[in-house]
């Protein structure tokens, strides 16, 4: 017989009444637990490892069970109030598939419930994430360009104003960060605008990095050339090598 979601619930009661450890966490003391886990979840994801994946989810649970099991404690609400909760919001995301509703984005169906635009908006949001997301949420409301050109003419005009502070006698190193969050920001529109998502594209681009840069200091290991002194045109040659090399296999 396969394990049901009501057997981990049970499960997790029984050790709230008799793990000592277990029955000593409070929803403050497991927050660490649950941001750790979520990121796990994604490492899990990103390896493109099933195994990892199932294990990680479990963990995930987990957090889950715990944090719905000391709710109930509390009186405040169970696992089955969450499970009730969460058919209902996705019913309600999509009216045309469990209603006589018409079909429309999700941001558009909150923009007409929220008071603005970061209400339910955690703060602590990766800053990627929460730009992309402000967006988002703009764009449901219809403040959002029609494609691409848009965007990509803000980025233009918001590097040649970093270019401009930068090319100033005496930058100010506070319009600079003004300036280059600037850029940032309209480079997070483009990206949502093609339909990237910035922190993923970002992801690529960090791991790209990384794999390179180790093909530089291997390269350089076995020709003896120390990488912390080697120079940067001697770097940016065995930099190109090792995109040839990517490029031939």
């Amino acid at each position: 017989m396969k394990t049901s979601l009501e057997d981990t619930l049970a499960l997790m009661r029984d050790l709230r009444r008799r793990c000592d450890w277990d029955a000593a966490q409070t929803h403050e003391s497991l927050r660490p637990y649950l941001i750790e886990e979520a990121h796990e979840v994604d490492e899990a994801l990103q390896a493109g490892d099933d195994t990892r994946l199932r294990e990680e989810l479990g963990d995930l649970l987990l957090q889950i069970l715990f944090h719905a099991v000391i709710a109930e404690e509390r009186g405040a609400f169970g696992m089955h109030d969450v499970a009730e909760g969460f058919v209902t919001k996705m019913q309600g995301r999509h009216p045309h598939l469990y209603g006589d509703g018409v079909k429309q984005s999700w941001e558009t169906m909150k923009a007409k419930k929220r008071v603005s635009l970061t209400e339910g908006l955690p703060a602590g949001l990766p800053s990627l994430h929460r730009a992309f997301r402000l967006q988002d949420r703009a764009a449901g409301v219809g403040f959002d360009w029609p494609d691409t050109a848009g965007p990509l003419d803000k980025v233009r005009e918001e590097l040649r104003e970093v270019e401009q502070e930068l090319g100033a006698a005496e930058p100010s190193p506070q319009r600079l960060h003004d300036e280059i969050g600037d850029l940032l920001f309209a480079v997070v529109n483009l990206a949502r605008k093609a339909g990237v998502h910035p922190a993923l594209a970002l992801d690529r681009a960090n791991g790209k990095f990384a794999e390179r840069f180790a093909g530089i200091e291997r390269l350089a290991k076995k020709r003896g050339i120390n990488v912390a002194e080697a120079g940067l045109e001697a770097l940016d040659a065995l930099w190109d090598e090792v995109k040839n090399q990517e490029r031939s296999e």
